[in-house]
């Protein structure tokens, strides 16, 4: 495959991908990278799958990627890919929590001569060190890397970095239990979404609206946290976004809590048990959990108004309606309705079934 096929192949990707089809997407770049011999065009389509990747929660995968995206780096003797590949190293250890290395990574980042790409992946760098940092509870230093990632992006009008920024700030204040700062920075984040996010990817403003409703959780606004999350969960169930979800669903559970909805709290507490006694192989305590699940699921009635299965119990993908209403996508497109089947209300809206 040659450098001018090879380009269009991932535009193709990149299309596809941007319309949420993530498989067909992954299989058209897989095909590059096996038949391709450019390669800046083999560089470019691991970038590719690494943010893709990362993006479906898929961070071993992502891991894999970045290190072959590494030695191509190499191969093409340029600092600036060096630097990028480096970088997207950094963030796959920081997606498997492997923070000390994801630090080592983005010293080696900064530690590289000058580079045309330094100024702008700087605060990139830095943003991720914080991160780690913060994953290690070093707060000071935490602190100290984030706000050079903002000056960063204020030097560099770099609006999508200083939302990132802003939210991994909400997170930070959150924990240091400052909570009224835990909700001015995803605010502040969700303002420069709406003025410049015209062509930015919806999972900016779905992590914006998902620290929005852990910072109004903490400060007692269950209301406003309810509406934040489910806009938030709606953006990730549309475009596939497993790890959001799971963030999504445990804030979920958290805000039924706090409403003193012991049932739904309940679900958590099942839900994560299960998962250890399985990693362990403790199987009396296991079914233990497992029925005690499906027993909250039965009395909570979350399970799909069409089929009866139980939400979550399969690996299905869900479809959010815009009254809030969650099935399975299957089941929908099946049914061929055009209302919510619950509520009758109308689905006519961009996106959905």
């Amino acid at each position: 495959m040659g450098q001018d096929q090879t380009k269009q192949q991932i535009e193709k990707g990149l299309q596809l991908y941007q319309s949420n089809q993530t498989e067909k997407a992954l299989h058209v770049w897989m095909k590059v990278l096996e038949k391709s011999a450019d390669l800046m065009g083999r560089f470019r389509v691991l970038g590719c799958l690494v943010t893709a990747h990362s993006e479906m929660g898929r961070y071993k995968d992502m891991l894999k990627f970045a290190v072959v995206q590494i030695d191509t780096a190499r191969e093409l003797e340029d600092a600036d890919f060096l630097l990028e590949s480096y970088l997207n190293l950094a963030r796959s250890n920081e997606k498997l929590c492997e923070f000390h290395k994801t630090i080592s990574y983005c010293k080696t980042c900064l530690g590289l001569p000058g580079t045309r790409a330094g100024a702008q992946l700087g605060g990139q760098v830095s943003l991720s060190m914080g991160n780690a940092f913060l994953g290690l509870s070093l707060f000071q230093k935490a602190l100290e890397s984030f706000e050079k990632a903002l000056r960063y992006a204020h030097n560099n009008d770099d609006a999508m970095l200083e939302c990132r920024v802003c939210c991994s700030l909400g997170s930070f204040y959150a924990q240091v239990k400052d909570y009224e700062k835990a909700l001015f920075f995803p605010c502040k984040a969700a303002e420069l979404v709406s003025d410049y996010g015209k062509g930015w990817s919806l999972k900016y403003r779905a992590m914006s609206q998902y620290h929005m409703a852990v910072a109004y959780r903490l400060l007692g606004h269950l209301g406003s946290a309810m509406e934040c999350c489910e806009q938030s969960m709606k953006i990730a169930l549309q475009h596939g976004d497993r790890p959001l979800q799971a963030l999504c669903l445990l804030c979920f559970a958290d805000i039924h809590r706090s409403r003193g909805d012991l049932e739904l709290s309940q679900l958590k507490l099942h839900c994560l048990s299960e998962s250890i006694y399985r990693s362990k192989g403790l199987q009396r305590e296991l079914r233990a959990h497992v029925v005690r699940f499906h027993e909250c699921v039965e009395e909570t009635e979350l399970y799909c108004g069409l089929c009866g299965e139980s939400i979550g119990e399969r690996n299905s993908r869900l479809q959010a309606l815009p009254c809030s209403h969650i099935f399975h996508l299957r089941c929908l497109q099946r049914n061929g309705t055009r209302s919510c089947p619950n509520c009758r209300r109308s689905s006519m809206k961009p996106g959905f079934v």
